[in-house]
């Protein structure tokens, strides 16, 4: 494990390396075509100066910006203890040094995606959706999915990388906007200072490059985001020697996305399902993800063997022998004998949809207190007084000390 975490590692700053290259080469090109003599240097100045503040931006609030923007809300044991028992289950099982923080997010779609630039500082965030219409099994598989990108330190590459590939649009984006707007002005001032024709053939490479690069620099880290996913996919397998659970959950994902999860397109590709990806969609190079089905069919050829080694066969036997992990190591991974699943009864779907907007309740400071004629009464946090009477039946029902002013009925 610890030797793929490594390995993981090192492709992720040769990815870096490369994505800073085409940046500073994208900032060279273009301030050469501006100013012959000194435009090349101040262009990679002005390049590495965008990027190092996106890059302190995402460091230093990241996390909290990508679950803000997803409307996460941080909920706690005493809100979800099924879900807090399973993500700490799987922070045992993936060795993480510390319990992630628990977010959840009120849509119906099912999904969920983690942050965190270190295993210190991670979260994971689930819809009511997924806690609705997930069984316990499935709902590990998840968490154990997410956990995955955690130990592998993909959510560091996600932040890293894709703040690079925003400045390198950025940067491409101000150089079209300027000539498209500027009427020619930077070609004549590059003639004027003594560029002559090196700075006008220099401008029709910032030109190019300023189309290509964008596009070159997301095809790489998109392409590196789905070798990640079935890295992801085999941790999972591994976390919970279970890989069906994670398949099923894919399947019952898959099947309820369709525009339900409206959320940015820096935080889409952090999901363990893309919700702006057209639902049954193939993946192409554009793609966040791989194929759903591709990753539904690997995990259901691992057979009794849940180890890193077992989902490299299974891999190659899908793709005709192509590999996805690429470890040294694997020769010497232990087999992980695969468990039957839980014997727990599955509970009632209505039942998992109450549960999971009362966790939504209390995460939102209100007091969720069933009644016996079947009316749920929502007490907000400063209600105030000692107790409050069903509407329906007239039930009194006696508060916590320091609770609201209003109660919503349901």
């Amino acid at each position: 494990m610890w030797e793929l975490i490594q390995a993981n590692r090192r492709k992720s700053v040769l990815l870096i390396v490369l994505l800073a290259c085409i940046l500073i080469g994208l900032g060279y090109a273009i301030g050469f075509s501006l100013d012959a003599q000194f435009g090349g240097f101040f262009g990679v100045a002005a390049a590495t100066l965008i990027w190092v503040i996106l890059t302190l931006t995402g460091l230093i609030g990241g996390e909290r910006l990508l679950l803000a923007t997803a409307g996460a809300r941080e909920v706690t044991h005493a809100d979800a203890p099924q879900l807090f028992n399973v993500v700490a289950e799987m922070q045992i099982a993936a060795g993480l040094p510390a319990m992630p923080r628990v977010f959840i997010i009120d849509n119906p779609a099912p999904n969920a995606f983690a942050v965190g630039l270190n295993p210190e500082r991670a979260a994971v965030a689930v819809t009511t959706g997924l806690l609705a219409r997930l069984n316990r099994d499935e709902l590990q598989g998840v968490i154990a999915h997410e956990l995955g990108h955690i130990a592998n330190r993909d959510t560091l590459f996600m932040t890293l990388a894709g703040v690079t590939v925003g400045a390198i649009i950025m940067l491409a984006d101000l150089y079209v906007r300027g000539l498209r707007f500027g009427g020619g002005r930077g070609r004549r001032s590059s003639s004027e200072r003594g560029g002559g024709q090196a700075a006008a053939i220099m401008m029709i490479v910032a030109l190019v490059l300023s189309i290509l690069a964008p596009l070159l620099a997301q095809i790489l880290y998109l392409a590196c985001s789905r070798r990640r996913e079935y890295l992801a996919d085999a941790s999972s397998a591994l976390f919970t020697r279970y890989p069906e659970g994670l398949a099923s959950a894919l399947e019952k994902i898959a099947g309820l996305q369709g525009g339900q999860l409206e959320v940015s397109r820096a935080v889409a590709p952090m999901f363990i399902v893309n919700p702006l990806a057209a639902a049954g969609s193939a993946a192409n190079v554009f793609s966040t993800h791989p194929a759903t089905e591709d990753r539904i069919r690997v995990l259901r050829s691992l057979g009794q063997d849940a180890s890193f080694a077992a989902y490299e066969a299974a891999y190659r036997q899908v793709h005709e022998g192509r590999g996805v992990i690429g470890a040294r190591s694997l020769g010497a991974v232990v087999p992980a004998t695969v468990r039957e699943p839980s014997a727990a009864a599955p509970a009632e779907p209505g039942q998992q949809w109450r549960a999971a907007h009362q966790i939504l309740q209390q995460a939102s400071d209100y007091l969720a207190i069933p009644c016996a004629c079947g009316v749920t009464l929502k007490v907000p946090a400063d209600f105030g007084r000692p107790q409050v009477a069903c509407p329906k039946c007239g039930t009194v029902h006696p508060l916590p000390p320091g609770l609201g002013a209003d109660v919503a009925r349901s």
